[in-house]
């Protein structure tokens, strides 16, 4: 008996232990589970928070190694590839109030550390930084510090002033073509100009190393800057804007709005003069549409016999009269009413044409629409609607009534003189071959015949400010009045120069525009654009001629022995 239990006693202690073995066995395997869980989540959290910094924004995630390791920011060149835009290793003054451990971030007072640092850089506000530096708030003091700027801040003594070396963005042409390119924001992405179109390509990782050429020439847009500075100050106007534009392919050769701003530099003035008068701002340009009315009437054969003779008294539509600036006689033919600019035939000539043909001459010219340019600051029209009563028709074929942008009317002088096929603006380089083949707007005959009427403007009318020697310039002044409450206002001008050259084979044409221009010695005293903004132009040409494969010959010319006989002008 005692046998048997010793026995039972022994098997019961077996059982124990195999039980015991079993749940520690257990116990181990849930614990190894655990612990491969927790890993598991561990793995998980860093898969997709490697995915959120994929996806988030990358100039805030990207690290100093990542951004070391990638190439930098892509170039921006003019169509000769001469740079407008690239990347560069610069430093930045970074504030960190924890460089010293908990307590005090400065060994010195804020109001001390503030003064070195506006003894370095003199525009910062001092009383703003020592609130900067007392608050402890981490961040930018300044970016694009220069090296021996970098050396004087170390020499301050301050481990809470870093100065980090970043890949910063520089415009080595200054304010040139500032309207063209914009500018990179604090965020590493471009804002306003190409900068702004080309950012997804020029952020590629892929396609950072190969430049972006661009249409405009830096030699040809330097000197159209100049040219419309010297004439805006000449005539201490508000603003000016201009254009040089390939009349074959639609490539903008230069472009500039005036006041321009630095990219190099982004402060409050530099914001206020972003605004981009060639592009977003809409004017009626005046009687720079006078010839494109009457190529419209040349195109539908309202107007074929150039010597006959247009009543040029004042035209009375209803309630309102419509004069010219000073009597021009009783009769105009077509040459004299654009030499003379007279605002009475041009208004009769679209009368006879009617305004569904002028609209849609205009639809067809794109001036119902933003203009085609890839910059994203594109103004909208004021365009008069659908249907267009007779004093709307006769307003603007004298560009009254109808506002729109410089860019706008050298798209459509480009389309009246290359041979009539209008196409869309491009501030991208194109390969020879590859430009659009646009739409037909006027006829070859009447593009031909235009390009005598302009040339004899500039020979005989208003245009002779900007005949240059040798260039065969053919063009039309505009100056409009400005509107305002109650009317327009007579002391406020637009005055305009819509020029093409040589009108003898056009390549060019050239917008200069002035923004409220005044009367000074410099321009004998007068506003209208005879005497400021085509002398610009006439200043320009000879520039920007030989430059573009344009040399002077004074041996060549339109031909335009067949209207002469029409303007006394040309017998004298």
């Amino acid at each position: 008996m005692n046998a048997l239990t010793a026995s039972a006693a022994v098997q019961a202690g077996r059982v124990q232990l195999v039980t015991f073995r079993r749940q520690s066995l257990t116990m181990a395997r849930w614990r190894v589970l655990w612990v491969a869980g927790v890993f598991a989540l561990v793995a998980l959290a860093a898969v997709l928070r490697i995915v959120y910094f994929g996806f988030a924004d990358r100039a805030l995630s990207r690290t100093s190694l990542e951004e070391a390791l990638l190439p930098p920011r892509g170039e921006i060149t003019d169509r000769n590839g001469q740079p407008l835009a690239r990347a560069f290793p610069a430093y930045a003054l970074w504030y960190n109030p924890k460089a010293l451990g908990e307590g005090s971030p400065l060994v010195k007072s804020p109001e001390e550390v503030a003064a070195e640092l506006v003894a370095i850089f003199p525009t910062m506000d001092q009383a703003e930084l020592t609130d900067r530096l007392a608050s402890g708030r981490t961040g930018y003091i300044r970016r694009r510090v220069l090296p021996e700027e970098a050396n004087r801040v170390q020499n301050i003594g301050e481990l809470a002033l870093e100065m980090p070396r970043e890949t910063d963005r520089h415009y080595p042409q200054g304010s040139m073509g500032a309207h063209v390119l914009g500018y990179v924001a604090a965020d590493g992405h471009g804002r306003v100009g190409m900068e702004q179109v080309l950012d997804e390509h020029l952020t590629d990782p892929a396609l950072r190393g190969t430049p972006v050429p661009l249409s405009i020439d830096l030699r040809v847009q330097g000197a159209l800057e100049d040219e419309l500075r010297r004439g805006m100050l000449s005539v201490n106007a508000m603003g000016a804007a201009g254009l040089v534009l390939d009349v074959d392919t639609g490539e903008v050769l230069a472009l500039a709005s005036l006041p321009e701003f630095d990219p190099n530099r982004i402060d409050e003035q530099g914001e206020k003069y972003m605004f981009n008068r060639v592009t977003n701002q809409v004017y009626e340009l005046g009687s720079t549409f006078k010839p494109l009315a009457m190529a419209a009437a040349i195109d539908a054969g309202v107007v074929r016999d150039l010597g006959r003779r247009w009543n040029a008294e004042p035209v009375k539509v209803g309630r309102f009269t419509i004069k010219d600036s000073h009597p021009l006689g009783a009769s105009l033919n077509v040459p004299e009413a654009l030499i003379h600019s007279s605002n009475t035939v041009t208004a009769r000539v679209a009368d006879e044409l009617g305004p569904e043909r002028l609209r849609q001459t205009m639809i067809d010219l794109g001036m119902s629409e933003r203009p085609y340019i890839e910059l994203p600051a594109r103004g909208h029209p004021i365009w008069p609607g659908k249907d267009w009563p007779r004093l709307r028709n006769m307003t603007v074929s004298y560009g009254h009534g109808i506002a729109v942008t410089p860019l706008h009317l050298a798209s459509a002088y480009a389309a009246m003189v290359n041979g009539g096929i209008w196409r869309p603006a491009t501030l991208r380089k194109l390969e020879p071959g590859t430009a659009p083949r646009g739409r037909r707007v006027f006829k070859a005959s009447t593009s031909s015949r235009m390009r005598q009427l302009l040339r004899a403007i500039s020979k005989y009318g208003t245009g002779r400010n900007a005949n240059a020697p040798g260039y065969r310039v053919g063009g039309k002044t505009g100056s409009a009045e400005k509107p305002g409450a109650g009317g327009y206002k007579r002391s406020s001008l637009v005055s305009t120069f819509a020029a093409a050259f040589p009108m003898d084979r056009p390549r060019y044409v050239v917008i200069a525009m002035l923004d409220e221009p005044r009367g000074t010695v410099a321009s004998s005293f007068q506003r209208t654009a005879a005497w400021n903004a085509a002398p610009i132009v006439g200043k320009l040409v000879p520039r920007i001629g030989p430059i573009l494969g344009v040399r002077p010959d004074n041996t060549r010319d339109v031909d335009i022995s067949d209207i002469a006989p029409l303007i006394p002008e040309a017998q004298e």
